[in-house]
């Protein structure tokens, strides 16, 4: 099952359970990501429209129901975009508040090592879910790399790949493996990483299904890279 709003006959089952993900992320985590997990959490269960994928909050009023000043939470959700676990819809101007939306299949994917802690029922129905994009039928001649004996965390790249192995092994097999290193440029504190991929196919789909997800691990695996660039033959 393709990860979806929660809408729908089984939409406050789907609720639960990715509340239940983020619960587990948190309590397994260091004191700082606890913190920032339950904001988020409170953020979700009081003002996020799930059918809409919309948060429309302003930073006074986060801040009030985090009871914290509004410099932290500038800095916490500047952390969750960062994460890649909020995303700016629309970017407030004049005054207005921006519309934000929550990326749960980047939530999954990272909450997933500690979906154990919940109970095996949880993981076997989770594991259900679809976390990579589907393919389009034009894929159906693609041959799946299988490359997991070389991937190795030099460079950037080789950090990069062993990160989204570990994150989903089918999707980085199929779509991320191929990808070859072209160059990564560095300036002013700021890093383009190049790609090539083996087809215009392939850079297309990359481009429009996986960019962020590159993009994310990236700035994980270094904070200054500023973007990821797929190149086509």
């Amino acid at each position: 099952m393709q990860v979806t709003r929660p809408v729908g006959r089984e939409a406050a089952a789907k609720k639960y359970d990715i509340l239940s993900a983020l619960m587990a992320h948190g309590l397994a985590g260091e004191p700082q990501m606890q913190r920032l997990v339950l904001r988020l959490m409170s953020l979700i269960t009081s003002r996020y429209n799930w059918q809409r994928d919309e948060l429309t909050v302003g930073q006074r009023e986060i801040a009030r129901l985090w009871c914290v000043d509004e410099r932290t939470v500038k800095r916490d959700m500047a952390r969750l975009r960062a994460m890649g676990w909020v995303v700016v819809k629309r970017q407030g101007a004049r005054g207005r508040v921006s519309v934000l939306g929550l990326d749960l299949q980047r939530m999954l994917l990272d909450t997933r090592p500690a979906w154990p802690n919940i109970g095996e029922d949880y993981v076997a129905r989770m594991s259900d879910r679809d976390l990579a994009p589907k393919a389009p039928a034009e894929t159906a001649n693609v041959v799946p790399f299988r490359r997991h004996d070389s991937v190795t965390q030099e460079g950037l790249w080789g950090k990069m790949r062993a990160r989204l192995l570990s994150e989903d092994a089918v999707m980085f097999d199929a779509w991320l493996a191929p990808l070859t290193e072209i160059a990564e440029e560095a300036g002013q504190g700021a890093t383009v990483l190049h790609l090539a991929a083996p087809s215009r196919f392939h850079a297309t789909y990359v481009r429009t299904h996986l960019l962020a997800r590159l993009q994310i691990a990236a700035r994980r695996c270094d904070p200054s890279v500023q973007t990821v660039r797929i190149e086509g033959p």
